[in-house]
């Protein structure tokens, strides 16, 4: 157990993800963060008793949507916190996890974001009470003329515009960010889309709200990914995992400032100049990360099969999107204090997935 007045580092020692599918209802928000969390665990090569405080990310889902996931692996009374923070919510868990080892209060935590969302645009879940970004909506009809495109595409779009008119940006300019990234979904086995387009074909797509077009906008997705994130400490105690934690090097989090709501639509949604990792939740919240190898190496080219050899999945992640099995499961669930009603149907879910 970690102590409450020594400072660590914190790393990243295991990831998991799921394959990010249109929501159709064909998963529950359970079986996708089980899902992901087993995967980072078995990255990480540690067992859920080794986790000391868990954080749970998402933006729709009741309160403690975080416990119904986490005590799938094991309900042995560690913290649990749920986190939302709009777009930015799954790199908040990872600040709280950086956070929680650096200042010595866990060595290992484990943080898994999970969304269940329904198709179309984004809307409000709650008609009842005030939306937490009304005042960057009533702001945006200042800056703008109204119009019925979906609200998140016109702050980003209105932002577009009065970046073309400051420098002199074109069209086409923010047409070929989706076209890189579409030519790069055709090797990412998670990706929803995996099809690439010409430059020509994404602006000759419906326009959404000038100047964004179909192609530019991201789609709602159900998935889950999860981290482990370790200390020092913990690191120190199993040297042969050394090789493959990454240095979190260094974390920003803020939020607005009284410019945001001034007369400028790049401002209102945060204009961002230099970022490696770059997280922004429009109405509040924004988060940079910076990662490094911890062992200070250069990264040299090796094989799948080499990674499947070292890796307790068997398989390398980064080029292969599988499901999980009983025996996965099993590998990383607590031994200590595990508990199957707590499971539930995931499991008979995970299988019915794996057989599709």
């Amino acid at each position: 157990m970690a102590s409450e007045t020594r400072s660590s580092k914190a790393y990243v020692l295991g990831v998991g993800m799921t394959k990010f599918i249109k929501p159709r209802g064909l998963r529950q928000y359970p079986d996708l963060g089980y899902e992901a969390g087993i995967k980072a665990m078995l990255d990480a090569q540690i067992n859920y008793d080794d986790v000391e405080h868990g954080v749970a990310c998402f933006a729709y889902g009741d309160s403690t949507s975080g416990q119904r996931v986490f005590y799938q692996f094991g309900m042995s009374s560690i913290p649990i916190v749920n986190t939302g923070n709009a777009c930015a919510t799954g790199s908040v868990g990872l600040y709280l996890a950086r956070t929680l080892v650096q200042s010595g209060k866990a060595d290992c935590v484990l943080v898994v974001g999970f969304e269940k969302m329904n198709p179309g645009s984004l809307k409000s879940v709650w008609s009842d009470r005030p939306s937490s970004s009304g005042r960057f909506a009533a702001k945006m009809r200042e800056l703008a003329e109204p119009s019925n495109s979906p609200l998140t595409v016109q702050y980003f779009a209105n932002a577009g515009r009065e970046y073309m008119t400051k420098y002199g940006a074109k069209k086409e300019d923010f047409a070929e960010i989706a076209r890189v990234s579409h030519e790069h979904s055709q090797r990412n086995p998670y990706a929803q889309f995996q099809q690439k387009y010409s430059l020509k074909e994404i602006q000759d797509s419906p326009t959404i709200y000038s100047p964004l077009t179909k192609l530019q906008c991201s789609p709602t997705s159900d998935g889950a990914a999860a981290a482990v994130i370790v200390s020092e400490r913990f690191l120190a105690t199993r040297p042969h995992l050394k090789g493959q934690a990454i240095l979190m090097a260094g974390q920003a989090f803020c939020t607005d400032s009284p410019k945001t709501f001034g007369n400028s639509a790049m401002e209102l949604v945060g204009e961002t100049r230099v970022a490696l990792q770059h997280n922004l939740g429009l109405g509040g919240a924004v988060v940079v990360n910076v990662y490094k190898r911890a062992d200070g190496q250069a990264n040299i080219k090796i094989s799948d099969g080499e990674v499947a050899k070292h890796s307790w999945l068997g398989y390398n992640p980064a080029v292969e999107a599988r499901g999980i099995t009983s025996n996965d499961a099993e590998r990383v669930r607590s031994k200590k204090h595990r508990n199957d009603f707590a499971l539930g149907e995931t499991a008979d879910r995970i299988r019915a997935v794996a057989n599709l």
